[in-house]
């Protein structure tokens, strides 16, 4: 692991740190306040994130995409979430009907900017930036897409069963609203369609969006301390670890199988893909957790495991990419 790869981590660490302790010393909440990690939360998804999307979505240049390589990162990684996704369908009964969908953005879900970027500028140079930040810049629109529409879906029939029975095209309608008027879908479309028109973004609406979406990473990582404040780890690191195992270990093993086996990638393109598939758990899927209230702890655990993990795991996937060239 490089030095800058290892600043990267403990700077996260150190912003969790800095949230933990105002958790504890209660900085952001006084008597009678409102929950502060569900505001921070709150500020989160319904300004920060939306901002990134939109501007991502408006700026990406849809012609010049290397669809082949993206095809081989995001088939299997759609495949695990879907899998992970439906083997959690029975903790609905426990947990609610989001935690399905929330435990499986937490294990596909990777920290691809703080730690993605200054990784594989370190051990792959420009080469490999050039097959990265492409699927960096779909990396949220698929994801949190995908689970916003089946986690809105599993809410919908979640409240038809408590409200009586009522006809699958009223379900059908309500998820389809729930998932159109929502503060990740909604800027995905909105910034497709301003890209459709070519017309680019103007020099001071990209600032502005640049500097709202440069507030998602402090945010979650705040907002990551402060539920580790809340609730600690005991008692989820088990559940914590099964997520991490999944997210270091068995999505990257599951990406090199599809992406070498079956698109024929080897090389940079492999490798890039392999190690975007072997970042630890993003602080996105803290949002996620926070916005159907359902799992932060467990996320959290997640989130803080696989990251200190990733010391280990991260030389690992270099030593087998290292033997197919």
């Amino acid at each position: 692991m490089t030095l800058a790869v290892f600043y990267k981590l403990l700077a996260i660490i150190v912003v969790v740190g800095l949230g933990w302790v105002a958790g504890r010393q209660r900085w952001l909440a006084r008597a009678g306040d409102a929950d502060p990690a569900r505001v921070l939360g709150n500020v989160a998804f319904y300004i920060f994130v939306p901002a990134l999307l939109f501007r991502t979505m408006a700026r990406l240049d849809l012609a010049n995409m290397p669809w082949r390589s993206i095809a081989a990162f995001f088939v299997p990684v759609v495949a695990v979430a879907l899998l992970g996704y439906a083997s959690q369908r029975r903790a609905m009964a426990r947990h609610g009907p989001a935690a399905p969908a929330v435990r499986a953005i937490a294990a596909v879900f990777g920290n691809s900017v703080q730690v993605g970027i200054p990784f594989v500028a370190a051990i792959l140079g420009e080469a490999g930036l050039s097959v990265l930040l492409p699927l960096i810049s779909l990396h949220a629109l698929i994801l949190l897409s995908l689970l916003t529409v089946l986690v809105e879906l599993d809410l919908a029939r979640a409240h038809a069963l408590k409200a009586g029975a009522q006809p699958l095209s009223r379900t059908l309608a309500q998820t389809a609203r729930n998932t159109l008027i929502h503060p990740v879908v909604l800027p995905v479309l909105a910034g497709l369609a301003w890209n459709t028109t070519g017309l680019g973004l103007h020099p001071a609406v990209d600032e502005a969006l640049a500097t709202a979406a440069a507030g998602v990473v402090p945010t979650c990582l705040v907002l990551i301390g402060v539920t580790l404040a809340s609730y600690g780890l005991h008692g989820h690191l088990r559940a914590g670890a099964l997520i991490a195992v999944v997210k270091l270990l068995l999505l990257p093993a599951a990406v090199l199988a599809v992406a070498h086996g079956v698109f024929g990638l080897s090389g940079v393109p492999l490798a890039a893909a392999v190690l975007m598939a072997a970042m630890p758990t993003g602080a996105n899927a803290m949002i996620f957790a926070q916005r159907y209230d359902t799992l932060p702890a467990e996320v959290t655990a997640a989130s803080v495991l696989s990251t200190v993990a990733f010391a280990v795991t991260a030389p690992l996937w270099l030593a087998v990419l290292a033997l197919l060239r």
